[in-house]
């Protein structure tokens, strides 16, 4: 199932963000040993067996799946996509912004700080970012019911740590006491792929160039043009624009073969 971006916009706000946080490495270990012969069960009760991600607690051990369900296994394609980014050793700078757009879109509170809170500040030359701003923010949705318990002041002061932190570890801000936003490298190769994403999710053309889940990197539609040209000359997708009239194909027809390609041309050598 693929998640919508208009199904997330209107999800009440929970807690999970801490429990969860980037877990970089334990999604990383998750799709080196994902086997794309086999469905989500199968793969899932071959891990938890196994504790590949070496935890130890069955109960720690639920809650990363849990987490990792929700994020990246909506859908098969998505889950096989990844799992063939991950073992076709595509690097880490590039799988770390792909694993938080997918975070993102899983997640209501953490997308809306970013493009609500984060992204606005970002646009008017603001960097530092401090642990009152953003537990203000969830404070605010807090008093408006936009959560889905009326969460205490010690709830709402680990989910903005927890965001904060998780935001750290992929790349959009800096600092260990002081934290700062962090100007985003975005690869060619990442853009195109959440481009891909994006497109089965709200559509092409210039639904696709304008939409708003680009502020996720901070990006105004005339950096998602720029983007989508250094794509085209990077022969990653075909973009042409004339007007309003804006046109974006793929090399494939599939995530899964895009990811393919992408870790063909990518490949780090072991």
């Amino acid at each position: 199932m693929t998640v919508l971006v208009a199904d997330l916009k209107a999800e009440r706000y929970r807690a999970k963000i801490i429990k969860a946080g980037a877990l970089l490495d334990d999604t990383r270990t998750l799709f080196a040993h994902w086997d794309v012969s086999v469905g989500r069960t199968e793969n899932l009760g071959r891990l938890r067996d196994q504790n590949v991600f070496g935890k130890t607690s069955r109960t720690r051990v639920e809650n990363v799946l849990a987490i990792f369900r929700q994020r990246y296994l909506g859908s098969p394609t998505s889950a096989n996509a990844l799992a063939t980014l991950v073992q076709g050793r595509v690097p880490s700078h590039i799988l770390t912004l792909v694993f938080y757009y997918y975070a993102a879109q899983s997640d209501a509170l953490l997308h809306d700080v970013v493009t609500e809170l984060l992204a606005p500040m970002q646009r008017h030359g603001r960097v530092e970012v401090t642990l009152s701003q953003v537990l203000g923010f969830v404070q605010q949705q807090v008093r408006a019911a936009a959560t889905v318990s009326q969460w205490g002041d010690a709830t709402s002061r680990r989910v903005a740590q927890g965001l904060l932190a998780t935001l750290r570890d992929f790349g959009v801000m800096s600092g260990s006491v002081k934290k700062y936003l962090t100007p985003l490298y975005l690869p060619a190769e990442a853009f195109a792929y959440v481009a891909f994403v994006l497109s089965q999710q709200v559509g092409w053309g210039e639904r696709l160039l304008k939409s708003d889940e680009w502020r996720l990197f901070f990006l105004s539609s005339e950096l998602v043009e720029r983007f989508f040209v250094e794509a085209e000359m990077q022969r990653l997708l075909h973009y042409s624009a004339a007007g309003r009239v804006v046109r974006v194909d793929f090399p494939t027809e599939s995530i899964e073969e895009y990811a393919r390609a992408l870790a063909q041309r990518t490949h780090r050598p072991a």
